[in-house]
C-alpha cells in the first residue's frame, strides 16, 4: 500500500511538470509496466483528479482542468517560490489580493518543511517593502487583461490619458508586462494601426470581449526591449534632446533614454519626464558635458538649477 501511494505522488508530480506524457514515458520513469501506469491513471481520477488520454499508437496521458482545484506537489524551489510571491502580493501593488495572499500564505507555511520554513523566515527578516504610493491595479482587470491576451480576443476599454480625459480604444492585446510597481499592457492599436501601451490602472475593460484574432509577432522581436523603448521616450508629456561630449557607449545605460552616436566623441541623448525641471535633474546624473539641441526652454531650468547648486556649494558665503 505504501508503494502504491508513493508511486501515485510520484505520477501526480510527473503529469503536473510536463502537459503531455506518453503512457512508455511514465512507466520508464516510474519503473513499472504500462498496464501499471493505466490502474494508477483511474486512481487517481477516483481522487478527483482529472487526467486525460489520447488513444492510439502515440497516445498518453494529461493533467486537464478540474471543478476544484487539486492538491498540488511543488518542489522545495517551487513551494519557496510560491511563499515568496505570496508575500510579494500581501505587500499590495494589486488591488483586492492583499487578504487573500496572506491566508494562501498562512496555509502553505502551515505545510512547509522546517528548512524551508526558514528560508522563507530569513527573506522577509532581511528584506524591506517600501509602502507603494502610486495607483494600483484591481485584480479584476488584470484577469481580463490575461485572459484576452491568451485567447487572442479583441478588447475595447474606456482608457485615461496623462492629461485626464477619457477615451475608448479598440486593440489586439499581445502581452501584460510588470514594470517597477506598475502592469502595462502591450497591444496592437486598431485605430492607429500601431503598437501601443496602456497603463493596466488606467484601463476599464468593457464586456464582452470582441472576436478572436490571429496573433501578431512581438513589437521588435521582444516585447520587454519595446517596452523599455517607449517607457524611454513615448511615456511621458516632455521631451529633450542633448548632444553628449562623450562616446555613446559610455551614456548608454546611465540614465533612461535613447542614445544615437554622432561620431566616437560624441551622441545625441534624448530624455523624457515628466516635466523639464524633472528632465534637467534627470540630465545630472549624467556627469559629461552636454549642450541643449531642444527644447530651449531647457537651458532656463538648467540655469535656475545650477545657480541653486552653487549657492549650495558655497555654505559659509
Amino acid at each position: 500500500m505504501l508503494e502504491t501511494s508513493a508511486r501515485l505522488l510520484r505520477l501526480l508530480s510527473l503529469l503536473q511538470s510536463r502537459r503531455d506524457w506518453s503512457s512508455a514515458d511514465l512507466a520508464d520513469r516510474l519503473g513499472v509496466a504500462r498496464r501499471t501506469v493505466r490502474r494508477d491513471v483511474e486512481r487517481l481520477r477516483s481522487l478527483g483528479y482529472p487526467v486525460h488520454a489520447t488513444p492510439g499508437v502515440f497516445g498518453g496521458y494529461r493533467l486537464g482542468e478540474g471543478a476544484a482545484l487539486p492538491p498540488l506537489l511543488l518542489d522545495d524551489e517551487e513551494a519557496v517560490a510560491v511563499a515568496v510571491g505570496l508575500r510579494s502580493g500581501a505587500a499590495g501593488g494589486v488591488a483586492g489580493i492583499e487578504e487573500t495572499s496572506v491566508r494562501a500564505l498562512a496555509k502553505l507555511e502551515q505545510v512547509l518543511p522546517s528548512r524551508l520554513r526558514r528560508r522563507v523566515a530569513a527573506f522577509q527578516t532581511f528584506t524591506v517593502a517600501m509602502p507603494g504610493t502610486g495607483p494600483t491595479v484591481d485584480v479584476d482587470v488584470l484577469t481580463a487583461l490575461t485572459a484576452a491576451c491568451r485567447d487572442h480576443e479583441r478588447l475595447r476599454f474606456d482608457y485615461t490619458a496623462h492629461d485626464g480625459s477619457v477615451g475608448v480604444r479598440t486593440v489586439e492585446p499581445h502581452r501584460l508586462v510588470s514594470w517597477g510597481r506598475r502592469w502595462y499592457l502591450v497591444a496592437w492599436d486598431l485605430d492607429r494601426d500601431d503598437w501601443r501601451v496602456f497603463r493596466a490602472d488606467r484601463v476599464r475593460p468593457r464586456v464582452p470581449t470582441g472576436p478572436r484574432f490571429a496573433p501578431r509577432d512581438s513589437p521588435d522581436g521582444d516585447v520587454v526591449a519595446f517596452l523599455s523603448r517607449r517607457m524611454g521616450t513615448g511615456m511621458w508629456p516632455c521631451r529633450a534632446r542633448v548632444r553628449v561630449h562623450a562616446p555613446a557607449e559610455a551614456v548608454a545605460g546611465k540614465i533612461t533614454g535613447v542614445v544615437e552616436p554622432i561620431d566616437d566623441r560624441s551622441c545625441v541623448l534624448t530624455v523624457c519626464g515628466d516635466s523639464l525641471q524633472t528632465i534637467a535633474v534627470i540630465l545630472g546624473f549624467l556627469d559629461e558635458d552636454f549642450d541643449v539641441v531642444e527644447p530651449s526652454l531647457l537651458t532656463e531650468h538648467l540655469a535656475r538649477l545650477a545657480a541653486r547648486y552653487q549657492t549650495a556649494a558655497r555654505p559659509g558665503e
